[in-house]
């Protein structure tokens, strides 16, 4: 007898494989710009000052964040020019541990940073490395620039 309509749990874990976030597609197989790679340590000694990073038309360009405890917050501000950037947030929490492992806690979205400053915040559940995905594969000529400055909080612990 055959049935439809009814998939047993290989098959729905089958197709989890071949399933795979935009971001972590993006990561695995796009063309990077920049890696500015910092720990927690130096992100709060980040400064008032924002930083620039460039990204080429058709690439991406990252920011990993080392965190070696739960608790933090992370914040960030951007905008970018001359026009729109795509932004994301992935988690890994083995620095090592095969990408495929990473999970997306801030979908990549099409942001207007262009017209105005991006700001967002994120909660530190585990330790890993939290990677700021600055996204410019949708364009294919022009280059952006991206003005960014990140924080960080440490948990407030009462006794």
């Amino acid at each position: 007898s055959t049935r439809t309509g009814d998939t047993t749990t290989e098959d729905a874990d089958d197709l989890s494989l071949v399933v795979q976030d935009a971001e972590i597609y993006l990561l695995k197989s796009g063309e990077i710009t920049l890696t500015v790679p910092f720990s927690l340590d130096e992100v709060s000694l980040f400064g008032e000052a924002p930083r620039e990073l460039f990204i080429k038309s058709s690439c991406y360009s990252i920011i990993p964040i080392t965190v070696p405890e739960a608790g933090h917050t992370i914040s960030w501000l951007f905008s970018s020019e001359p026009k729109s950037i795509s932004f994301g947030v992935v988690h890994r929490e083995a620095n090592n541990g095969p990408l495929e492992q990473s999970k997306v806690l801030i979908p990549l979205t099409r942001c207007n940073s262009h017209k105005e400053t991006i700001q967002g915040q994120l909660k530190v559940r585990n330790p890993g490395t939290y990677t700021l995905i600055f996204d410019n594969s949708f364009s294919r000529f022009i280059s952006k620039k991206v003005q960014y400055h990140l924080t960080v909080k440490k948990p407030i612990i009462c006794d």
